[in-house]
């Protein structure tokens, strides 16, 4: 990755629609106690990535971290459950081009 990369610099955080969306997954967040959390961290070659999920009832973000690309990807759902699939047909798909997840379970704090 990019040691020079400033995430705020590289995106525009002020776009209205995107933080309206952001700000409406945040509040179902904050007011839901199903809340699920999930990050697989993925090896290949030299190469690391990430693939996360956050969701709620009202909604849920995927965010991938290739190596290969500038940037991260974020892609936000308003269904729950589509989400879920997206993001276990991405993880399988990531395997089947030999990628191996190292890690898969609660996001590493620390």
């Amino acid at each position: 990755m990019n040691e020079d990369f400033d995430l705020d610099s590289e995106f525009d955080f002020d776009d209205e629609d995107f933080a309206e969306e952001i700000a409406d997954l945040e509040d179902s967040i904050d007011d839901d106690a199903d809340l699920l959390l999930r990050t697989a961290i993925l090896q290949k070659d030299r190469m690391t990535a990430l693939l996360c999920i956050k969701s709620a009832t009202a909604g849920a973000a995927i965010c991938r971290v290739d190596p290969r690309e500038t940037f991260p990807a974020v892609q936000l759902y308003e269904d729950r459950d589509a989400a879920m699939l997206w993001f276990s047909r991405s993880l399988n798909s990531s395997r089947k081009n030999g990628w191996n997840v190292v890690y898969d379970g609660l996001p590493l704090e620390g």
